[in-house]
């Protein structure tokens, strides 16, 4: 089953490095909440069937892909 959550995780983050190539309009944001709502439960699983060590790794390079979004919700909470 870690075979099955590491390639969930690492189609995921391919899969977000090639959106993120793509012109759009929008600049990236419902990409970025579509990719967030996926992402999620990818990394709930990987935690689950890997570790956390393994958990934190992805959301580390989940979090570099997309820097944006959480910079915005850390400037949201500090006011």
């Amino acid at each position: 089953m870690i075979v099955v959550a590491a390639s969930l995780a690492c189609l995921w983050l391919i899969g977000a490095n090639l959106v993120a190539m793509l012109p759009t309009r929008d600049h990236h944001q419902t990409a970025a909440y579509a990719l967030i709502a996926v992402g999620i439960p990818i990394l709930g699983f990987v935690t689950w069937q890997a570790g956390p060590f393994w958990g934190l790794a992805f959301f580390a390079c989940a979090a570099s892909i997309l820097r944006w979004p959480l910079i915005r919700l850390w400037r949201a909470i500090r006011g």
